[in-house]
């Protein structure tokens, strides 16, 4: 018996959302807390240390030993636990609400942009009986994922948008010098990188022809991932990516070396705990949407279960560990590119983004309009598209304007730039300054 009018919205698709969105709340916070015990072990073994290696489950009791050590698996809870209990300080002369409030500004976009996200592609779900009743709710085929949208890529691209007014008014409500400069570095570099994040998100959906999530996924089924038929777009996408996370190169917003800790300077305890956690929230949904547009979703070539043809059970659980599986992968690899590749200085930050990134961006939106247009949008044409455009690249980049924020001043009367008929000598006239063997001494007194 169908459910009576009052209750008639309730479905099988709405059950589903639901389901997904409680538990995929829980493994994101998870997978963040672990996201931080990774950044440690990798950036340990790349430094040629052990990293966090003692911490364990058995909490100092007798009972737990065989829980004790772990490879370090309990330090995630342990520093959780550090800041539930460190002091929650905060200035005299900060405002009091917009400095609470700018933590949870930031860390709600983070948590709820992977609604949209297909993890387990479409599920053949039966009629579900309600318990104590006679009434069933209808089965049949309904999207693995937290929300069945249409829009769901503008909805990812608005929701990663929000991120940036908490860490703005984090950095101005603490009425801090640095941190009111860290706030605007945050500002002016999402800002700017959000335009190529766009341009390069559009060049894929031209070919594609849909916002929808799990008919991105279908194309890349029948087509072929886009990192193949677009890889100049893909990696404008993930630089652009690493930068709308505040990521190294790009985290220029908390410089240390400069701004003490950046927007976040006066913040302590849970407060700073919500921003930290957003930076590796934000990574997730990154590597996800990332995942989805350039690397088939939870596809996998020659693996059937993973094929959107299959909706079984079974063929859900596998499609969400290959997802997340690529999105685990994506985080490692934002890791090492942190610990491998240095900070840029603010200002190259800038100058890479609107003359070096942004007009690529556009290049290859011109490019892909032109391939759509005449309609050879397949893997082959695509791959020689971008292999022509690279080479374009290659050819103009050195007859373009060089920015050189290094260069030297003439600061009149050194040895850069004499006075008119002197010549500066820098070298030293001491015969033992001189020497070549001071320590043996061949110079006589």
């Amino acid at each position: 018996m169908p459910l009576p009018a009052p209750f008639d919205f309730l479905s099988a698709q709405l059950l589903v959302n639901a389901v997904v969105l409680f538990a995929m709340v829980h493994v994101i916070l998870i997978t963040v807390a672990y996201s931080v015990y990774l950044e440690r072990r990798i950036s340990a073994y790349i430094q040629d240390r052990l990293g966090p290696n003692r911490v364990g489950f058995d909490f100092g009791l007798p009972f737990l030993g065989f829980l004790k050590g772990m490879i370090g698996l309990g330090q995630p809870l342990a520093d959780g636990i550090k800041f539930l209990v460190k002091e929650d300080y905060a200035g005299d002369r900060v405002d009091k609400a917009l400095f609470t409030l700018a933590p949870i500004i930031v860390i709600v976009p983070a948590m709820i942009g992977f609604a949209v996200i297909p993890w387990g592609g479409v599920w053949n779900c039966p009629d579900i009986s309600v318990p104590f009743t006679s009434y069933v709710i209808a089965g049949g085929p309904v999207l693995v994922a937290g929300a069945s949208v249409n829009i769901g890529i503008v909805y990812l691209l608005a929701v990663a948008s929000l991120g940036v007014y908490g860490v703005t008014l984090g950095g101005y409500a603490s009425n801090n010098k640095f941190s009111f400069l860290g706030g605007l570095r945050a500002t002016a570099q999402m800002i700017s990188y959000e335009i190529p994040l766009g341009l390069s998100l559009l060049a894929a959906l031209l070919i594609i022809g849909s916002l929808v999530p799990d008919a991105i996924v279908r194309h890349q089924v029948n087509n072929g991932w886009l990192i193949l038929s677009q890889p100049i777009a893909c990696v404008l996408f993930y630089i652009a990516a690493l930068a709308e996370s505040n990521r190294a190169p790009f985290d220029n917003a908390e410089a240390e070396q400069e701004l003490v800790g950046g927007f976040h300077t006066e913040y302590s305890s849970m407060r700073f705990a919500l921003f930290f956690l957003a930076e590796y929230s934000h990574l997730v949904t990154s590597a996800a949407f990332f995942t989805l547009i350039f690397l088939g979703g939870y596809h996998l070539p020659f693996i059937g279960l993973t094929s959107p043809e299959s909706t079984g059970l079974l063929a859900v659980l596998v499609k969400f560990l290959v997802y997340f599986g690529k999105v685990v992968f994506l985080i490692c690899f934002a890791i090492v590119v942190r610990w491998t590749v240095p900070r840029m200085r603010y200002d190259q930050v800038m100058m890479y983004a609107w003359q070096a990134v942004i007009p690529l961006a556009l290049a290859v939106v011109v490019m892909t309009s032109f391939m759509v247009y005449f309609g050879k949008t397949a893997l082959a044409p695509m791959m020689i598209a971008n292999g022509g455009l690279f080479a374009l690249l290659m050819v103009f980049q050195p007859l373009l304007p060089k920015y050189n924020p290094n260069r030297k001043l003439a600061l009149y009367g050194s040895r850069f730039s004499p006075v008119g008929g002197e010549m500066v000598s820098t070298r030293p006239t001491a015969a033992m300054a001189l020497e070549d063997r001071p320590v043996q001494g061949t110079v006589k007194a």
